[in-house]
């Protein structure tokens, strides 16, 4: 009897050390594989990086976010950015949009911004907390961008925040005082920017 109870004890200190030892055994195996499909995509051969990022789609974490951004803007094989944009469209982890829109929001990155920005209103993912960064993209960009962003915020889900929607609205103001004193963008944009501004006067307050 003592015996039998001192082995339950046992097992149930060893046990959980066990399935740890386990659980981070299983992490290093999946860090390996991360790293060689990360080496597979910046490779030259167009099959190896089909195959990499399609297996990133199960395997993958929002790590893997940047390096795929970082090897779009690069590459010019049309069926790489087709399977990327199929990679991006299926996103559904919340902890991906911050990435993301650090990512869009950066220059270097011009090449690609359209299809993120349309892989975003593609996804199931919630932007609502960025609506000030679409609508100044909007602003700063040129039409086909404006078109994607007035796509986005149309579709964006809320509660929005309230100083979300007043820098929204100031920037809009500045826009148009902008475009009253020096207009530089055509008719086609303006009305977009207007589309948009109708949104964010509609916006019900969290």
């Amino acid at each position: 009897m003592i015996f039998k109870t001192v082995k339950r004890v046992y097992n149930s200190l060893t046990l959980p050390k066990i399935i740890e030892m386990g659980s981070a055994e299983r992490e290093i195996e999946r860090q390996k594989k991360l790293k060689i499909l990360l080496d597979d995509i910046n490779s030259n051969d167009e099959k190896k990086i089909i195959a990499a990022i399609k297996a990133l789609k199960v395997n993958g974490d929002e790590s893997v976010i940047r390096p795929l951004v970082q090897m779009w803007n690069n590459n010019t094989f049309q069926s790489v950015q087709n399977e990327l944009t199929v990679f991006f469209n299926d996103l559904k982890s919340n902890s991906s949009a911050s990435i993301l829109m650090e990512i869009i929001n950066d220059e270097h990155y011009n090449k690609v911004r359209l299809p993120l920005l349309s892989s975003i209103w593609n996804s199931s993912v919630d932007y609502s907390e960025y609506l000030e960064d679409f609508v100044r993209l909007a602003i700063h960009n040129d039409f086909m961008i404006a078109l994607e962003c007035l796509t986005i915020i149309e579709n964006l889900e809320g509660p929005f925040e309230e100083h979300h929607v007043l820098e929204s609205e100031i920037a809009l103001r500045e826009y148009a005082e902008q475009q009253n004193s020096n207009k530089t963008d055509d008719d086609q944009k303006l009305h977009l920017i207007r589309e948009i501004e109708l949104i964010i006067s509609s916006v019900k307050f969290q």
